[in-house]
């Protein structure tokens, strides 16, 4: 079962860090060519660890729709 939450990060605004991805206990982040990071939703528990520690802030966390 999914978490009612996940995270999405701004790749606009990433500096690629991998403070987000060393943070995440899921594992549910990674850096893409060293340029941004990519949140994999079915992964995430949208437990808000990497946003807390991302310097860049470009971490959000967004409500999953509701699956019928």
């Amino acid at each position: 079962m999914l978490s009612k939450r996940y995270a999405w990060a701004d790749r606009s605004r990433c500096v690629a860090c991998g403070a987000c991805a060393n943070e995440c206990p899921r594992g549910a982040v990674e850096i893409l060519h060293g340029c941004f990071a990519r949140m994999d939703a079915e992964r995430c528990v949208g437990c808000g660890k990497g946003a807390a520690v991302c310097p860049a802030d470009c971490i959000t966390l967004l409500e999953r729709e509701a699956r019928v």
